[in-house]
């Protein structure tokens, strides 16, 4: 399995290292700290995306469908959005 995911993910060294320093990059911008929880974990999970785009293979439907399906969690404001958006991801995932 660790060897398919490779092939798509990207080796896991280079993807965590790419990932964080995007990470980092998110951190320090001036209004990181006012984001909500959903708005600032959407942002993080795209960035976990973007390395394996950038480290594995970028035409991976998948990479590009969950950050769609993130982009779209950090929109919501009703927690019962939220779970029927979380339903869309597990989709997306599946």
């Amino acid at each position: 399995m660790l060897d398919e995911r490779e092939k798509t993910h990207g080796a896991y060294a280079t993807t965590a290292r790419i990932s964080q320093n995007l990470k980092d990059v998110l951190r320090s911008g001036p209004n990181w700290t006012t984001l909500r929880d959903t708005q600032a974990e959407s942002l993080e999970m795209i960035m976990s995306k973007v390395a394996r785009i950038l480290s594995g293979d970028a035409s991976f439907a998948d990479h590009w469908d969950d950050i769609i399906g993130y982009a779209q969690l950090a929109r919501l404001e009703d927690t019962s959005d939220a779970i029927h958006a979380m339903d869309l991801i597990k989709a997306i995932n599946s």
